[in-house]
């Protein structure tokens, strides 16, 4: 694994879902939704000063948001933290770094 770059995608694990709930809260928050469906599909790690997760998220019928969570180094003893998101993406867009 190159420092910085992304790994290929891999399908979502069961640690994986337990992420992209744990940040739900914090994505409702901030596009002001609420999501009946908030199923990890797949993602791609990201290693920096702790890791990145990019997360493809399917929210409904054909309705996909990618989104990006840091996880700190286990020291730092910080929760998970949204960092960003993109919303209106499709089953087949690529999960890219942002």
């Amino acid at each position: 694994m190159i420092p910085g770059g992304l790994t290929e995608a891999k399908p979502a694990t069961p640690e994986i879902q337990e992420i992209a709930n744990t940040v739900k809260p914090q994505l409702e928050g901030k596009t002001n939704e609420t999501y009946e469906e908030f199923i990890a599909i797949e993602y791609k790690t990201q290693v920096v000063a702790g890791i990145n997760y990019y997360i493809k998220i399917q929210t409904g019928d054909n309705r996909y948001i990618h989104i990006k969570v840091f996880k700190s180094l286990p020291q730092q003893n910080q929760s998970l933290t949204l960092t960003g998101y993109q919303v209106d993406k499709t089953k087949d867009d690529e999960l890219t770094g942002f």
